[in-house]
């Protein structure tokens, strides 16, 4: 096995990486007690090769690896990229671009929402992974040969997937509905952590702007804590902890303390005075500051049948041509059309999703196609 802990081996696998066509990458990380993950393997195979680099390794610089994911000309292959790519924009400093994620991929050829990588491998490949080092501490060496073996089959099973998918999918002509599916994972937004946006990862409760300013700035507050001292969100305040601040919204330390989602004694702490002094800011700057919602459509009542009818057809016809039905239409695309017909925009109703569910889903809310049961089976019939 080939495990890289030195420049010139990592060099030699990467001058030779740059110029196949594509290479499967995966990585093991731990984020337990820290806010940015700490990269602790890379697995990387090409057609012909195949190597674990120890991003751990004394002396070790990663810039030849970060120049091939950035190498438009290769194919990365990752499986459920979403992990890895944040760790790869932590990195490099931008997106790598040409992804191909076997997990969406697989989602076009028949093997339901978010497949994992195990499953894939059995379905396509008969081959059952061995999980037994699943719950490894990757930051600790040495690592055990077993170890290192789970590892690295995570990229050569892939590297044996990944060509047969590409042929299938082409003779399907269903790759443009891949890279479609693939394209939102390649947005820097996807993987930045700009404080001022920290709020969107909470729900809203309250949609008045003194709630929202409060929220905002609690939410932005804390993401700057964590990423200086570079500890998980819930280790400066957890989330329960945001919904108090915003519905109380503390003008003192006195009152901060007094807050049932406030630790004990958190008041006395240096970091106090500047999220009072954050939140006070941001309720007297509310109409510039507060997010301003999207407007909200609210939807006619008596809707529940109407939508199992839409979510039952949707089966039927992903089912005909063997694609995962969230690929075509999630739960919101379906409540958006079961209210508003022709006019919901979603993608449901447009190009090749259309054609597919979008069309028929048109003609049974118009009363032109029926379900009936046929034996035991749901049948979708025109009554038109």
């Amino acid at each position: 096995m080939n495990v890289i802990t030195t420049q010139a081996a990592l060099d030699a696998f990467c001058d030779a990486a740059s110029t196949k066509s594509f290479i499967c990458v995966d990585t093991e990380f731990m984020r337990e007690s820290t806010f940015y993950s700490i990269l602790c393997l890379i697995q990387a195979a090409t057609e012909d090769d195949e190597v674990i680099i120890d991003p751990l390794a004394e002396g070790l610089d990663l810039a030849p690896f970060q120049a091939l994911l950035l190498n438009t000309k290769i194919t990365k292959v990752l499986h459920a990229a979403r992990q890895d790519m944040e760790i790869f924009y932590q990195m490099c400093g931008t997106v790598p671009q040409n992804i191909f994620d076997t997990q969406i991929a697989a989602m076009a050829l028949g093997f339901g929402d978010s497949a994992g990588y195990g499953a894939l491998v059995k379905g396509r490949l008969n081959i059952n992974l061995d999980k037994g080092a699943r719950f490894t501490d990757w930051s600790r060496r040495p690592l055990s040969e077993k170890q290192l073996s789970y590892a690295l089959a995570d990229v050569t099973h892939l590297r044996d997937l990944y060509p047969d998918m590409v042929t299938e999918l082409n003779t399907k002509g269903r790759m443009s509905w891949v890279l479609e599916e693939m394209a939102p994972q390649l947005e820097e937004k996807l993987y930045t952590f700009e404080p001022e946006n920290a709020w969107e990862r909470l729900k809203v409760r309250n949609p008045k702007k003194h709630y929202l300013a409060a929220l905002k700035a609690a939410a932005a507050w804390r993401e700057r804590q964590a990423i200086e001292k570079n500890i998980p969100r819930r280790r400066v305040l957890k989330d329960d902890a945001m919904y108090d601040l915003a519905q109380q919204k503390p003008k003192d330390i006195a009152a901060l303390g007094r807050l049932r989602g406030i630790p004990r004694g958190f008041e006395k702490s240096r970091s106090a005075k500047a999220l009072v002094e954050s939140l006070n800011a941001a309720i007297a700057n509310a109409d510039d500051y507060a997010p301003k919602l999207p407007k909200v459509q609210h939807m006619p009542p008596n809707l529940g049948p109407t939508i199992e009818m839409l979510k039952t057809l949707l089966r039927l016809r992903t089912e005909y041509v063997d694609i995962a039905p969230r690929m075509v239409a999630n739960n919101a695309d379906i409540e958006k059309l079961a209210a508003f017909g022709v006019k919901a925009d979603i993608p449901a109703l447009q190009g090749w999703r259309k054609d597919i569910f979008g069309n028929d889903a048109l003609k049974m809310l118009a009363g032109k196609i029926a379900l009936r049961l046929e034996g035991r089976e749901v049948v979708a019939e025109d009554v038109s």
